[in-house]
């Protein structure tokens, strides 16, 4: 599996397996899967509700926990230096882990959830970079952090950071903030890589497909980490698991890549960091 080193030495597969709405029995299975057939990260969150089933997995996988590295994340309503200590251990204890290899802020505080926003990240990674220090967690990130968020952020921060996990798929993928985040050493990580299957009626992914003889997912997912972008991809289904694990043995031409660059928007969330939720009881 290719890793990337990350800005503070420690390595990362460029491909994870996600976990959102793998819950119960169903969740530990495909997590199972996923790890049988070869991948070595797990990308979870307190928000998925489902990290009991994820340590739940790797602990029966019988996979050396040296091996899987495990992300799992802040979530915004948390935020804060004692908030966010409280919710890492719960994260922890949740897991049934000694330490996380990835933590990141899920999403950034912003004016309409909290009074103070600036300080409410900042304090979160104050606190992030003590668990580090501590030896809890390897490495410390963001997700979904824009740029004007990232700045904010440096002019407390004494680590920078590792990760910045962003909605980034064919159609939408934040070449801007892609761009600021590689330039200041931040490696960048997508989320909804398939663009919430909006990518399968695309005519020009289409045709790519059919050059390679791959699926239009494999399509995708390579796009994606020729661009030096981790993905985490999620699935239940075990074909499916391994199609997006295989994507080594063809590679995409300078034309294809730039084709796909500048396909038209389709599969957008719509979630911001800075509008998004339009309702949230805001904090000081």
């Amino acid at each position: 599996m290719k890793e990337i080193v990350l800005n503070d030495g420690n390595k990362i597969p460029i491909i994870g397996f996600g976990t959102y709405k793998s819950t119960e029995q169903d969740g530990i299975k495909s997590i199972k899967n996923a790890l049988k057939i070869g991948y070595r990260m797990v990308d979870t969150a307190a928000k998925y509700d489902n990290e009991k089933e994820v340590g739940k997995a790797i602990n029966e996988s019988g996979i050396n926990r040296k091996e899987i590295f495990v992300t799992t994340k802040l979530w915004r309503e948390n935020l804060g230096y004692k908030e966010a200590k409280k919710a890492f251990d719960k994260s922890l204890k949740k897991l049934g882990l000694n330490y996380i290899d990835l933590y990141l802020i899920h999403w950034p505080a912003n004016a309409k959830n909290y009074t103070n926003w600036q300080k409410a990240n900042s304090d979160s990674w104050r606190a992030m970079e003590e668990l580090q220090a501590d030896g809890k967690i390897k490495s410390i990130g963001v997700s979904n952090f824009w740029q004007e968020h990232l700045e904010v952020l440096f002019q407390t921060a004494n680590v920078i950071p590792a990760v910045n996990q962003i909605e980034f798929h064919p159609g939408y993928w934040q070449p801007k903030l892609t761009e600021f985040c590689k330039k200041h050493d931040i490696t960048v990580e997508s989320w909804s890589p398939l663009a919430r299957g909006k990518v399968f009626g695309n005519e020009v992914l289409q045709s790519i497909a059919r050059k390679h003889n791959k699926s239009i997912a494999q399509i995708c997912l390579r796009w994606i980490i020729q661009h030096e972008t981790i993905i985490i991809p999620k699935s239940n289904t075990l074909e499916r698991i391994e199609d997006n694990i295989n994507i080594f043995d063809f590679k995409l031409s300078d034309e294809e890549m730039k084709l796909i660059n500048e396909l038209s928007e389709m599969g957008f969330s719509g979630e911001l960091p800075n509008i998004w939720p339009d309702v949230l009881d805001v904090k000081n």
